[in-house]
């Protein structure tokens, strides 16, 4: 972790890039800037949004400029050549927030913003100020532990939902691309529950749509019903379970969610053409050989 500062006013906190991660901090920062005050043409390496608190200034992006202003933002996408520059007679003042990961762009897109819609605006209190001034703050106090490194990426995650609060008040369902976020949260909540009771009913309720309309929703993107993706991923659990435990068949049987073991085999060679036990035997001869 480095720590730079330029003038009095100014702070800009790096943190080591990481992994494989939905959603992380680069670096933040705020600068009170000078009628002089640019950067670029330059580009980035991950996503970068500033936000205005105060003043003017103009963003250039593919033969475009934008005039912005106080309470307005604009997005940076990665490897996209990019300028700004703080108006002449009332230069901004602004802070930003870098970072990435590999849900990075599915989050924004909650908000609106991507490479064809880059500014927004918002105006409803200080609360993107204060996260970014307590992702400061908490970086500034250079303690490498856990407990600081949750709280900020729950304050980055709090930042996007902000952004994506203004876009859920200001766009239609119909224009939401509500579907999408729908088939998403419905494969999320299968994901993170298929182990329990769950029913066709309990996803439909859980992202509130009736049963019928959750179905279309599945068979016109992935031309499979809920119930027969929630029984596929259940049985592609099971598989796993088989090859690389010694667990029985009911114990496997019950953490897929199916209460009764025979339930459980006579679904699970309807899929798979095996019975489990002779599924486990299958793949343990071929491990063999």
């Amino acid at each position: 972790m480095s720590i730079t500062i330029r003038g009095s006013y100014f702070t800009q906190i790096e943190i080591e890039k990481r992994q494989s991660v939905d959603l992380f901090l680069c670096y933040c920062g705020t600068e009170i800037c000078t009628s002089t005050s640019s950067f670029g043409p330059a580009v980035r390496s991950q996503y970068l949004i500033h936000y205005i608190i105060d003043g003017e200034g103009s963003y250039t992006v593919n033969n475009k400029t934008y005039k912005l202003k106080k309470n307005q933002g604009f997005l940076i996408c990665p490897n996209v050549l990019t300028y700004y520059e703080a108006d002449k007679d009332n230069p901004w003042t602004y802070m930003w927030v870098g970072f990435n990961g590999v849900k990075a762009q599915t989050y924004l897109n909650y908000a609106n913003l991507n490479e064809e819609n880059l500014i927004f605006k918002y105006s409803n209190d200080d609360c993107l100020k204060n996260y970014i001034s307590e992702m400061i703050k908490m970086l500034k106090l250079n303690e490498v532990d856990y407990s600081n490194e949750l709280r900020i990426e729950g304050l980055l995650y709090f930042f996007m939902s902000k952004l994506a609060e203004v876009r859920k008040n200001t766009f239609s369902q119909k224009n939401y691309k509500s579907t999408e976020l729908y088939l998403e949260k419905s494969i999320e909540f299968i994901e993170n529950n298929y182990s329990n009771n769950i029913k066709i009913n309990d996803i439909a309720n859980y992202i509130g749509i009736n049963r019928s309309y959750l179905t279309n929703i599945f068979k016109k993107n992935i031309n499979i019903s809920p119930q027969e993706f929630l029984v596929n991923c259940r049985i592609d659990k099971s598989c796993t379970l088989l090859k690389t435990t010694d667990l029985s068949i009911k114990a496997i049987a019950t953490s897929v969610g199916y209460s009764d073991p025979l339930t459980f085999s006579k679904i699970f060679k309807k899929v798979t053409g095996d019975n489990p036990k002779g599924y486990r035997l299958k793949f343990l001869n071929h491990t063999l050989d």
